[in-house]
Formats: C-alpha cells, structure tokens, sequence
C-alpha cells in the first residue's frame, strides 16, 4: 500500500497516527475526493480487489468505485498507519427485505480508545462521511447516521428526504476474503444486481454533490437542488471530466439496461 500516493490522492496532510482525529480527518478527505460510480461494472470489465488492483483504479487513475473497492482500499491504508480495521458483509434493506437482500455491501469496524466506529465509505449517495459510533441509537438529534441494534442484526440508519431509513444490516461477524469475492461477483455479474442495471455515480463537490441516476443528474447545494437529463453518452463523459475528475472515452458506448433511450 502507498500510503503517501494515496494520502495525495485525497489531499490529506493531517496526522497519520491510529486515533479518532485521524480516522475522522481520512475518512471526510475520502468521502471528498474519490467518487462512487459503477462504470466499470456496465463496461463489463472485472472488479478486482486485490490492493495493488484497487489502489491502481482509485489512486493512481483518479478513479472512483462501489462499496468493495473503497472499503479494499480503505482498510489497506488504515492498516498500514497502525489501525486495527475489521472487514464486514452486510445486507442492503434500503429496496427489499432482509430476508431477501444477499451480503453484497462491504463496509468495516475500527476500534479506537475503548470504542468501535463504522467505516463505510463506499455506499453512495447515503454513506456517511464520518465514524459512525457502534452504539444503539443516534446521539442527538442533529445525528445524521446511527447504528441501531435489531435483534442480531446492526443496522444502518440515515435521514433521507425528511425520512429515516434502514441502510444496511450486518451481524458484525468477520468476514473472510472469499466473502467479499463473493459478494463482489454478485454484485458485478448477477443478471439482479443494481450495478448491472443502472448508472450509478456521485461526487462531493465545493458546492455539495452531483449525482446520476440513470440519465438523471442532480446537483445538491446548499438550499439548492438542481435536476437535468443526460442527452447522450457524449453529455455523460463530459460531465465525468467536470465533477467526477477523470474522463473515460469508453464510456460512449456503454449499455445501460435501465436507459431505454440514448440519442
């Protein structure tokens, strides 16, 4: 793992020593820097986790990635300047019940000081950008992500639209290397699986965040929301070269199941 390259990758130049500030400080510099987006995923081409794999698409191509990707290169990093981080599976329950939903998300657990946080820098639009303590229940009321104990399960909540919703559930077990590849596989080739059938991409930006759906895009600011069509694959590659930094010409002939027309 290149720490340094990756440290510049996210424009980060705090303290790297193993304690809260730190994980704090690393985790909103990724959260700004590198995006999530499943292109590679509707190209057809492998998603590897292997971290030199990885660390080459997020660091060194100014790539972003989905949830298996940035959790990979996360751990690797927080690894290297001495944390101890926990790799789990979890199951989505954002669109379908748990007992339906497969371990396809990747996310991790850091203990720090006596207390463990949540790391999950990978889950789109409604990641958070900060620890996400593990205790029952939102801090406070300004809390923008919690955990809540179901059960076995932990989950995942946010506000979303006024709304709380359930993010993910996991039994917080540690998971092994084959799980992820796995849940990766799944995730990337299932005929099911969201990432083949939709465009997915999001970037923070000094404004707030542009997301795509589809052919939809929406700018987020602050007391600002900003909703446009994509006119074709040509408008989709100009806008990965503005927001998402980094310009990817195969991009132009790309098949989006979801996307019945692209002129």
């Amino acid at each position: 793992m290149d720490v340094d390259a990756y440290l510049r990758r996210i424009r980060y130049s705090g303290n790297v020593e193993p304690t809260y500030p730190t994980l704090d400080g690393l985790l909103r510099a990724h959260a700004k820097a590198i995006p999530f987006e499943n292109l590679d995923v509707l190209l057809g081409r492998p998603i590897c986790l292997d971290t030199g794999a990885v660390q080459r698409k997020l660091v060194g191509e100014q790539r972003g990635g989905y949830c298996f990707e940035h959790a990979t290169l996360a751990a690797g990093v927080l690894e290297a300047i001495g944390f101890a981080p926990v790799r789990h599976t979890a199951r989505v329950v954002l669109h379908r019940p748990l007992a339906e939903s497969p371990r396809a998300h990747m996310f991790l657990t850091v203990p720090i000081d006596g207390g463990t946080f949540v790391v999950d820098p990978g889950f789109g639009g409604l990641a958070a950008d900060r620890p996400v303590p593990l205790t029952d229940g939102p801090l406070d009321s300004d809390t923008s992500h919690w955990m809540a104990r179901v059960g076995q399960h932990w989950t995942l909540r946010t506000r979303s639209a006024g709304n709380v919703v359930d993010c993910w559930a996991s039994t917080l077990e540690a998971d092994n290397g084959v799980d992820f590849e796995v849940g990766n596989h799944y995730a990337a080739t299932h005929p099911a699986s969201p990432f083949r059938n939709r465009l997915m991409l999001r970037s923070l930006t000094a404004e707030g965040s542009v997301t795509v759906m589809n052919r939809e895009v929406t700018h987020a600011a602050t007391n600002c929301l900003r909703r446009s069509v994509l006119a074709d694959r040509g408008a989709l590659r100009a806008l990965l070269v503005a927001h998402f930094g980094f310009d990817l010409p195969e991009v132009e002939s790309m098949i989006v199941p979801t996307i019945d027309e692209w002129r």
